[in-house]
């Protein structure tokens, strides 16, 4: 028997923004608000002239109902990042596609390859910075120790990322970085003396890297991504459309932070993740809860008692309606079920690769263009924690769905309306084929079924 069903069925699946949503000030747009952010108009594409009153709504209702299954919105729950934000504003389709910026940065066959730079090696001499690899767990005031994993390899990830951008080519970048020793002087610093420095080297150039100690005491010390990502920016490739970079220390953008997993800066084309956080040893002083990641991150019981320690009324007149829902995110959840406990490292190695795979497509669909989601659940939302990241999807919801095929299908290939829905389907079927040669991994197996039980639905 799984992990997942010995403590919990997922009965009732969640296809609403929690209860807790409303107290937090978020308000989950409008089926027919939801449906025209995919079209180029900006206008639903049930309406038509002289409809009677009332209407497209209920059409735009009916449409909303059976995506549901699918496409879910977000949870919101407490100390999510929509609960913390809740009038980030939407991106539609439409405003995406007529972003200024978009103009001098759109895919073409000169540059439209994405490049992977492996997590940098270690000078020779450097013995101390490997010791920052490392993370400290601390319960009751006990160190514990952590099971010595290996980051995920960059060839798996490339190999994600290829299907998930089906039809751009994704390529390890050639130069080897490494990481060097740095000499600051003294009248040159005007930071505290708890900062100190290291040198990213990339062929010739060589960046500063601002190092401090980590304010949580997880690992001993961070390197700042805006340096990484300034680096970064020195050795993008004339055929590149954008790069990222994988770091295995972890990492800060400011001083208010306590770490920071990943960060884009589109306009430049750039990104940065890095592992250390997703690392499945520091699951417990994450309060990562394994049962619930997504999918079952969607299950009603476990929504409902998140959002009950906060207070709100809890409205059932939904749940039979819910209960009985088949579809996708069903599939994902039964795929999900079947699996076994992960008592191996083997095991422990995939979910790590998981998480990682999920933020690096998340933050290259910045470099695309795309801003946080805020429409339904899907994997470009924007996270505030570790235990908010694990359960949210691997995939594009419709409206960044739209934006992502028409650039690789429209723009790039040059394909019209019908043959941007054909790429949809070569890109599901693309992820699902690679999906099944992780389906031991949970993260996988679910988005393997859910892509299968789409891919039925567009039949």
């Amino acid at each position: 028997m799984s992990r997942a069903q010995k403590t919990c069925p997922h009965t009732t699946l969640q296809s609403e923004p929690s209860a807790y949503a409303k107290e937090a000030g978020y308000s989950w747009s409008s089926p027919d608000r939801r449906l025209a952010a995919t079209t180029k108009s900006g206008r639903n594409p049930l309406a038509i002239k002289e409809q009677p009153a009332g209407v497209l709504e209920k059409l735009s209702e009916d449409v909303a109902d059976k995506l549901s299954g699918a496409f879910p919105g977000p949870l919101v729950l407490p100390r999510d990042e929509l609960a913390l934000d809740p009038k980030d504003p939407p991106q539609s389709f439409r405003s995406w596609l007529n972003e200024g910026l978009r103009k001098n940065r759109k895919l073409n066959e000169r540059r439209k390859t994405l490049y992977v730079a492996t997590a940098p090696e270690i000078a020779s001499g450097m013995s101390s910075i490997k010791t920052w690899l490392q993370p400290t767990v601390r319960k009751d005031g006990e160190t514990e120790t952590t099971q010595a994993l290996d980051s995920p390899p960059a060839q798996d990830i490339i190999d994600y990322t290829e299907a998930f951008y089906h039809g751009l080519p994704v390529k390890a970048f050639p130069q080897r970085l490494q990481f060097m020793p740095w000499t600051e002087s003294k009248k040159s610093s005007g930071l505290s003396k708890a900062t100190n420095y290291v040198g990213l080297r990339a062929g010739n150039n060589c960046t500063r890297i601002r190092v401090r100690e980590c304010p949580d005491g997880v690992f001993k010390r961070q390197l700042n991504l805006n340096d990484i990502l300034d680096a970064a920016i020195e050795m993008l490739p004339g055929d590149a459309y954008c790069i990222i970079l994988l770091v295995d220390h972890d990492m800060y953008e400011d001083e208010e932070d306590d770490f920071c997993c990943g960060r884009a800066y589109g306009a430049n084309r750039v990104c940065v993740v890095s592992t250390a956080r997703y690392n499945p040893s520091l699951d417990s002083h994450a309060e990562i809860d394994f049962a619930h990641m997504w999918p079952a991150s969607h299950c009603k019981s476990y929504v409902d008692n998140i959002c009950a320690a906060e207070g709100p009324q809890l409205d059932s007149s939904r749940d039979e309606q819910i209960r009985t829902t088949s579809g996708p995110l069903r599939a994902a959840v039964e795929a999900v079920g079947r699996l076994q406990e992960q008592p191996t490292l083997e095991d422990q190695r995939g979910l790590w690769f998981s998480r990682l795979a999920r933020t690096v497509v998340h933050e290259l669909g910045h470099c695309l263009g795309l801003a946080h989601c805020v429409y339904y659940a899907c994997v470009m939302q924007s996270t505030s924690c570790m235990a908010e990241d694990v359960r949210q999807p691997p995939y594009l919801c419709p409206v960044c769905l739209s934006k992502i095929s028409h650039a690789i299908a429209c723009e790039l290939e040059g394909r019209d309306e019908a043959g941007k829905e054909e790429y949809v389907k070569e890109r599901y079927a693309s992820i699902a084929d690679f999906c099944d040669s992780w389906k031991h991994v949970g993260l996988f197996a679910g988005y393997g079924a859910w892509l299968r039980a789409r891919l039925e639905q567009l039949e």
